[in-house]
């Protein structure tokens, strides 16, 4: 038996769907602030309704939010993380002398999205990847300040799946009328897409070279050229884990032993 809560959780996704499913939903998204909509569903979105900077009366947080939805494509997972990515700011929002923060909302906004897209009914597993994304939103911010090659690492390792969505929010998520500004951003992804394909190809590279070269594998046996060299480097080659250079020393030595049994 459907209960009332349910009726009006299916209506409303199937509203906020179709909204997102619209080439520029802008419209539409304003009067569902304004019709009490979310309001009632995601109260969040409505008091991002806010100044952003005292300075810049005009950038409030909500026409922003508007702005970045609009402009991203067409699906629904990434149009969600979107319209969410900044859903954490009217609980952080703070005035200090270095004018108004909102630290660490993108870990509150992840929170928000779990609750009220899982008080709609959405699935489970598509919860956890729009509030992923949104906890993830902010991440690239640090990346002008230089990242080593570990830090694009774990950027790709915590994205996971979701990487392309998630560069796809940041390139996005820039709605500055500077022509160079925005330029800048879009070179700033450009290079760490860059980056991410070229260290996925040292490191498959890096994963196809054994641990130890053949001459290595000559003084650690005592051994001459020839066709023992070649099977230790493939034994070390066929080892179904990832191993340092202690543990190759270790099978090696094993290998040989067993061998010469």
């Amino acid at each position: 038996m459907l209960t009332t809560a349910t009726v009006l959780s299916s209506d409303a996704r199937r509203r906020l769907g179709d909204t997102l499913d619209r080439a520029d939903p802008t419209d539409e998204l304003f009067e569902m602030v304004d019709d009490g909509f979310f309001g009632y569903w995601i109260p969040e979105i409505v008091e991002m309704r806010m100044e952003q900077d005292p300075v810049h009366r005009h950038k409030d947080v909500l026409a922003h939010t508007v702005a970045v939805t609009a402009s991203t494509p067409t699906q629904p997972r990434l149009r969600l993380a979107a319209l969410l990515h900044d859903v954490g700011k009217p609980a952080t929002r703070r005035f200090g002398p270095d004018g108004v923060t909102f630290r660490h909302h993108e870990a509150v906004g992840a929170r928000i999205t779990r609750r009220r897209l899982g008080d709609m009914g959405f699935d489970a597993g598509f919860v956890t990847d729009v509030a992923r994304l949104v906890e993830l939103s902010g991440r690239f911010k640090g990346y002008d300040r230089g990242w080593t090659d570990s830090a694009v690492r774990r950027y790709v390792v915590d994205a996971g799946p979701l990487l392309g969505d998630l560069n796809l929010l940041v390139r996005h998520d820039c709605t500055t009328r500077h022509a160079r500004k925005a330029a800048a951003l879009q070179a700033s992804v450009d290079e760490l897409e860059s980056r991410i394909r070229r260290l996925a190809a040292d490191d498959a590279e890096a994963r196809r070279r054994p641990p130890l070269s053949g001459h290595e594998i000559m003084q650690l046996l005592d051994i001459a050229p020839g066709p023992e060299v070649g099977e230790a480097v493939s034994m070390l080659l066929a080892a179904d884990r990832s191993i340092d250079r202690d543990e190759a020393t270790r099978l090696v030595r094993e290998w040989w032993a067993e061998r010469a049994c």
